[in-house]
This record gives C-alpha cells, structure tokens and sequence, in this order.
C-alpha cells in the first residue's frame, strides 16, 4: 500500500493518510484481514509523527474500516461494499449539500460550481 501527502494539500495529514488507506480498502487493493503497517512503521515511513497516523487509525476504526487487536496491530475490516458504498454516497451528499450551500450565499451559478468541481475531480486523479 503506497501513501502519497502533500504538503500543498489543504487537508491535514492524518485526513490525507485516513483517506488513503480507506480508497485502497474500497477498490480492493487491500483486502480483509490484511495487517497494516503499525503506526510507529507507517509514521516513519512517511516521515510524521505517530500521533498524527494514530489519529487516522482510530478515524479508520471508527469510521468500520479497520479493526485493532492489541499486541498484534490493525487489521482491514470484512466489508459489505453495498453499504459501505451508500455510506460514503451520504457523506458526498453532504459536503454537495455544504458547498452548494456556500456557492449560493456568495452567488455562484450552478455552472461556475459545476467547472471547479470538474477541475478539483480532474486534478485529484493526476
């Protein structure tokens, strides 16, 4: 599982990390039962604090996505992806719902929100 942060990125590092992790666990790429790296490895690995990848493991937990065993590290959680999926779907619901929320108050036609979405969703899969 390879982890990418940028330091360019508005997103804190441990929502960088949590994200990640949580992609690679919906597309497959890490499967149930699959250990992650420790915190203290994965921290060093991507040269931050343990606290800040303990932050994303206990998000991931609490989010279903990873299950902790103490003494033995964190694992990937058995997932449905059909309600894991329609977890995610409210979330975007949401954020969508904040933002049109925002563009609205400042003015923002539907076609100016619709052209930075598709440059963000654009530059997000460089």
């Amino acid at each position: 599982m390879r982890i990418l942060l940028k330091n360019s990125s508005e997103s804190p590092i441990y929502e960088q990390i949590k994200q990640q992790i949580k992609e690679n666990i919906l597309k497959g790429y890490v499967v149930p039962g699959e250990h992650l790296p420790s915190m203290r490895e994965l921290a060093q690995d991507l040269s931050v604090s343990v606290i800040t990848t303990k932050r994303a493991y206990e998000d991931l937990e609490k989010d279903g996505f990873v299950f902790t065993i103490r003494g033995k590290g964190t694992f990937v959680k058995q997932q449905d992806s059909s309600i894991l999926k329609e977890k995610q779907f409210i979330v975007i619901e949401s954020l969508a719902k904040s933002m049109c929320k925002e563009a609205k108050t400042i003015g923002m036609s539907l076609p100016e929100l619709q052209e930075i979405l598709e440059m963000i969703f654009e530059e997000d899969e460089e």
